[in-house]
């Protein structure tokens, strides 16, 4: 029986457990992305590694209550980066050893975090053991190959991907054949060979051109005239609107060019609550009322 049904079970009727599980899910979602919000070089990471695992796990043929609990899991990944230090998780050139010591506490971090919720279960995997790798190098605990849960194997191949194309302070991320060979170089090491393979194959039949650098299905990151692609669009985002850059607080509006939203400096700068982070609720939604329908079947 699936978790979700199990705590279903313990409350009133079908209608009252849907609502319920849906707001657990929504919890720990809006929780993770009020995390990332922290780092404005990581708009969208979350939800392009949970579109990457679903992907990925779709594509190894596992049955679609998996995918789902997989897909949560990549959107969860990194809930434990809330105990890392604003200085480290945002600074602009590459860590120092120390700091990057200081990274690698996130793992057990978000574990913590999760251990008293009642859906910990469904991102354990992913959200303890994403950092593990097949050669036992990986952290926090140095799992070994097939000791790695299934979950944690296929988000970090995810993870790992976003992390090569995407921007960073000190780079701009690598194009994605770049990446796909670096993964398959170090497949068996750093990389779960079966899932790996199956990614690359995804990857150089350009299935996952459509998620690289976007915030949303359809929905591209936005660039900063001068911090790179920062600016998250929401699928609600009118013309006329403006939003702004949390790494420099640019103000940007949003105008129409080709029937397709645009983004354009204003020239002023944020004001503290303008820079106020904000969960996009309607990807959510649509996200949570996918996944708890898969759980449920």
């Amino acid at each position: 029986m699936g978790l979700l049904k199990e705590i279903g079970q313990l409350f009133g009727s079908q209608e009252n457990n849907a609502h319920l599980q849906e707001g657990l899910l929504s919890s720990l979602l809006v929780m993770a992305w009020m995390v990332e919000a922290r780092d404005p070089y990581t708009g969208g990471h979350l939800w392009r590694v949970s579109r990457f695992s679903r992907l990925l796990a779709e594509d190894s043929g596992l049955p679609e209550n998996d995918v789902a609990r997989i897909s949560i899991g990549g959107f969860l990944h990194d809930l434990g980066k809330v105990g890392v230090p604003d200085q480290i998780l945002t600074k602009k050139d590459r860590l120092t050893d120390e700091e990057y010591e200081v990274i690698k506490t996130h793992p057990e971090v978000g574990w913590r975090m999760l251990a008293g919720h009642p859906l910990a279960r469904l991102a354990e995997s992913a959200v303890r053991a994403h950092h593990e790798t097949p050669d036992g190098r990986g952290y926090p605990r140095g799992l070994l190959a097939e000791a790695i849960p299934l979950d944690a194997r296929i988000v970090g191949i995810c993870d790992a991907f976003d992390a090569m194309t995407s921007t960073r302070p000190y780079r701009r991320g690598m194009p994605i054949d770049k990446a796909l060979d670096i993964i398959e170089e170090n497949l068996g090491r750093q990389f779960d060979r079966t899932f790996g393979a199956h990614f690359l194959e995804l990857g150089r039949q350009g299935k996952l051109d459509h998620v690289v650098g976007h915030s949303d299905e359809g929905i591209p990151l936005h660039e900063c005239m001068m911090c790179g692609p920062t600016l998250v669009l929401k699928r609600e985002q009118q013309a006329g609107e403006h939003l702004y850059c949390r790494s420099c607080s640019g103000e940007y509006e949003t105008v129409l060019e080709d029937g397709r939203l645009a983004t354009r400096p204003t020239g002023r700068m944020g004001k503290p609550q303008d820079l106020e982070p904000s969960a996009d609720t309607a990807l959510i939604a649509q996200f949570v009322r996918e996944s708890a329908r898969a759980l449920l079947t």
